[in-house]
């Protein structure tokens, strides 16, 4: 459901008039959103995904990739939608600029000069 909502509010270039996409392969893996022209991977997470070594060897895998990946739980995105959708354009502007890790977000840059194709 909270994916649903998102998507509302990232399709057709209405958020900032930046284009996303739904459910897109990234190597082996498929991220939730993707801004393919700023490489942000939006991705939202059920508690399944609390302290998930999987999830981080992703993340790694797609920050390899050139791809910053900012992760919100489903719970938060739909009791604060307004403040996903104004992190998501901070991230997608260039805002963030070092990475974050706290009880209800994580965002970790893309790794500078490695290898960038998707």
């Amino acid at each position: 459901m909270a994916e649903a909502i998102l998507w509302n509010e990232l399709k057709a270039k209405r958020l900032g008039g930046y284009k996303f996409a739904r459910q897109v392969p990234i190597g082996p893996y498929f991220a939730d959103f993707v801004c393919r022209e700023h490489k942000l991977v939006v991705e939202l997470d059920g508690s399944q995904h609390a302290d998930n070594d999987y999830d981080r060897q992703r993340d790694e895998f797609m920050r390899a990739k050139g791809y910053s990946v900012l992760r919100f739980w489903s719970a938060d995105a739909l009791k604060h939608m307004p403040g996903v959708c104004e992190t998501i354009l901070a991230a997608v502007e260039g805002r963030l600029a070092e990475d974050i890790i706290s009880a209800d977000l994580r965002f970790v840059m893309a790794k500078a000069g490695k290898d960038r194709a998707s």
